[in-house]
């Protein structure tokens, strides 16, 4: 106890004297808890992302036992085949023995939306339609009311709803009392029996990037299963049972019901743990992102180790006495290590703050497609890893300077004191080899954000196959008004004439499935042609008006496009695109062949393909039915314009109330936004990414600026020397830079090899390119020269113009 006690007050003793050092020296330690803070809450705040997407559990009950069921892995069915009918997801329940229970939702629920009227402003909110036992599935509790009955659960049960917290807050003002009030949705009273707590999101943790603003109650029955492939399908294991086991289960059941059904469409089962399934595809990209803004804080520590450095041979004095009075070598170490720790945990107290602020924006970032964003926060985890970084950070910027300052020779230090002394060469060494490190480290950042951001750029060069800019779309709901197709096709045919002589209108379109944002598919077949079993063609339904492809821009490649006269009186007809007509008749003209998509249609027309799952992901099979001879009750409009879209917005917003007052016209999307938002977890990523590298650049810069200027300074006496024995100032001058871009140079090489190793690594994440892209590494290195060199050429100048008499007069 009694040596514990004293190693209490030894440490007490340095933390006493470490405040009095800085008290005398405010403005660098300042500057080091500055610059430790900005490592800190960048590494803080990019760990709370990471943590909270990949590695914090689901709030959900027993989520490690969660499963994710799909039908099969997509690819051009899109998400028709890799959802579950109705009747396979009831025959699962009733008949597997691995699971505790099973829940659903509805997949294709953005495909209809529902009007909010009786307000001041009609509004159009998105409602996702889940099973009964959801909920409880999940073990979510409600903020208040009930969850679904299973009565309402059923066809034409009483219409009811269950609001996100989000709209609670926003719509009804966190009114408890609206449980049990009566809304008008769509033109039907509905009640609202529930609100959902704050802490279940389920646009950020199932469908990031969309919309969802209440749940409804999804019937599983014999109508809905006429839909097709519709549910996302979850499951819980019992206690004990592995993945493997349930997946053989499931092997097993889906062809026992194969052979009972052969009629249903697909029986997979492909499981993978719910996280795996919501997060996992953006492991690799997020753990790039926390090793960049790692290696940023390995920067900075450099940094302020070069800093300490030179401040520590200016302290060679003072260490010297402390060591003649007693102090041994251990306990001056201490000393140092403890200044190094004071202002780590400084900056680490600040970085928190600023990461807090850098948390909550990450969090309320709206239109990013990266599942579980909302969540993050900062824990106890979090903050036990800030705890980590500040201890880590203090080693790395005070280890070196303490070590070299702890090993001078008291005698030659009392000597040296004069101006003119050097830290000699171990201390030189030192600090050229912390600029080397910078120096990579800098590199293998700036090539791999060079790398994604070309690569960000080939990704906005693909061709679409249609023109997004200058055009936005508003959603038709026609609810109850118009219960029969006809009425329903004469009120979009007057929404689409209205809007057109809006001012500044050039064309509009009417689809129920815009690009990139809804991928059901149907069975495309050629007429007379028998396709082995499971192998049919399958393309992507898009129902619109003989408008729309003129207006989205899509290229004609054969035959017509869709024109007035084709009524619903007329011959069935439809628009494929290319690489349609490529499958169903290759090496033939497709123009006049018959294929059935629903009922036997005649092909017309052959357009240019458009990708309809991402931007990155060419596109399946497309086909194009006129709206006259099929029917919708949620499409979107879509308007082209002449000028600014938000300068005709209110024209077009204008004119729908003209048509019909309950339309929530004030909300509209630009097809621009629809882009980006498909793009946005790449743009995040890179924008992230390169942010670090620009800080990593400027942290090198400095870096170098430092060290080049310290050693001028401590060069100074040579200098003089050499001048007065004849030296030009540009034989300086060269000397200087030499030394200078000789460091820059081997680290440069190393980064440069450090950073295509790491490439390969990561090639996954690069589209349209290889991971050595020889541009993106000759840019880089030709940016960290020039930094070098501008680094360098300050200090360097100002040694050039040294006074060879001050010089030397100032040594003595």
């Amino acid at each position: 106890p009694m040596n514990l006690l004293r190693q209490w007050d030894t440490f007490g003793q340095d933390i006493r004297y470490t405040f009095r050092t800085m008290r005398r020296d405010v403005s660098f330690f300042a500057a080091a808890i500055a610059i430790v803070a900005l490592g800190i809450a960048a590494n803080t705040t990019i760990f709370s992302v990471v943590h909270g997407i990949l590695f914090r559990p689901l709030a959900f009950h027993a989520p490690d036992r969660l499963v994710w069921i799909a039908n099969g892995p997509g690819g051009d069915g899109g998400l028709s085949s890799r959802t579950t009918r109705v009747a396979n997801y009831r025959d699962w329940r009733r008949l597997n023995r691995s699971f505790e229970d099973m829940a659903a939702y509805f997949a294709f629920f953005d495909y209809g939306t529902y009007t909010l009227t009786g307000v001041a402003e009609p509004e159009r909110l998105v409602g996702v339609g889940v099973s009964q036992n959801f909920l409880p599935f999940l073990g979510v509790k409600m903020e208040a009311g009930r969850n679904f009955s299973a009565e309402e659960s059923q066809d034409n049960g009483r219409p009811v709803v269950i609001l996100t917290h989000a709209l609670w807050q926003g719509r009804f003002g966190g009114d408890r009392s609206v449980i049990g009030r009566s809304i008008a949705l769509n033109d039907r009273s509905t009640t609202i029996i529930g609100v959902l707590p704050r802490s279940f999101d389920f646009r950020s943790t199932f469908t990031p990037g969309s919309r969802a603003d209440m749940l409804t109650p999804f019937p599983l029955t014999e109508r809905t299963d006429r839909w097709g492939n519709t549910l996302a399908v979850m499951g819980r294991l019992k206690p004990g049972v592995r993945l493997e086991q349930a997946q053989s289960e499931f092997d097993v059941i889906n062809s026992q019901l194969r052979a009972a059904h052969p009629d249903r469409y697909r029986f997979g089962a492909q499981m993978t743990p719910l996280h795996d399934h919501l997060s996992g595809r953006f492991r690799r990209g997020l753990v790039v992102l926390l090793s960049a803004v790692g290696v940023v804080l390995l920067i900075a520590c450099t940094n302020l180790s070069n800093l300490l450095l030179a401040r520590a041979t200016a302290r060679k004095k003072e260490v010297a006495i402390r060591s003649a009075l007693g102090a041994s070598r251990g306990r001056l170490v201490r000393q140092l290590l403890t200044e190094s720790l004071l202002v780590s945990l400084a900056g680490a107290v600040l970085g928190l703050g600023l990461s807090y602020a850098g948390v909550r924006t990450m969090a309320a970032i709206q239109d990013v497609s990266i599942p579980l964003l909302a969540t993050v926060r900062i824990d106890g985890t979090v903050l036990l890893f800030t705890v980590g970084a500040a201890m880590v950070t203090a080693a790395l910027m005070g280890v070196v300077p303490a070590i070299q300052v702890s090993r001078a020779d008291a005698a030659d230090a009392m000597k040296e004191s004069g101006r003119g002394s050097s830290d000699g060469p171990a201390g030189g060494w030192a600090r050229a080899a912390l600029v080397v490190t910078q120096m990579a480290m800098a590199c293998v950042l700036l090539v791999g954000a060079g790398l994604l951001i070309r690569s960000f750029q080939r990704v906005l060069e693909v061709d679409l196959g249609f023109r997004p800019e200058q055009a936005a779309t508003w959603r038709l709901e026609t609810g109850e008004r118009y219960k029969s197709p006809a009425d329903r096709l004469a009120f979009y045919e007057r929404v689409a004439q209205r809007v057109e002589q809006v001012p500044g209108v050039e064309s509009v379109g009417i689809t129920d499935a815009l690009p990139l944002s809804r991928d059901r598919s149907w069975g495309l077949v050629a007429k007379g042609v028998q396709y082995p079993r499971g192998q049919a063609p399958i393309a992507h339904p898009r129902i619109v008006d003989w408008r729309y492809t003129r207006t989205m821009g899509i290229q004609l490649i054969a035959g017509r496009m869709l024109e007035e006269r084709d009524t619903s009186a007329a011959e069935p007809v439809m628009l494929i695109n290319e690489k349609a007509a490529r499958r169903l008749w290759p090496g033939e003209s497709a123009i006049g062949k018959l294929a059935n998509f629903g009922k036997e249609r005649r092909v017309v027309g052959v357009v240019a393909n458009v990708r309809h799952e991402s931007v990155e992901q060419e596109g399946g099979l497309e086909a194009y039915i006129p709206l006259t001879q099929s029917d919708s009750n949620s499409v979107e409009l879509v308007v082209r314009t002449r000028q600014d879209v938000n300068a005709v917005a209110t024209g077009v917003r204008r004119a729908l109330q003209q048509v019909d007052a309950s339309l929530p016209a004030a909300e509209y999307q630009t097809l621009d936004a629809l882009v980006d938002r498909a793009v946005s977890p790449r743009k995040f990523l890179m924008l992230l990414l390169g942010g670090f590298a620009v800080a990593a650049i400027v942290l090198a810069s400095i870096g170098i600026y430092g060290v080049v200027s310290y050693g001028v300074g401590q060069r100074t006496r040579e200098i003089g020397i050499r001048f007065a024995l004849g030296a030009q100032a540009g034989a300086v001058l060269r000397m200087v830079m030499r030394r200078t871009l000789g460091l820059a140079a081997i680290g440069i090489g190393i980064g440069v090899a450090a950073a295509l190793l790491l490439a390969r690594l990561t090639a996954s994440l690069l589209f349209g390119m290889e991971p050595g892209d020889p541009a993106t590494v000759a840019i880089t290195v030709a940016v960290l020269l020039g930094v070098a060199l501008v680094a360098g050429y300050l200090p360097a100048r100002r040694a050039a113009r040294v006074d060879a008499a001050v010089a030397l007069r100032a040594a003595d």
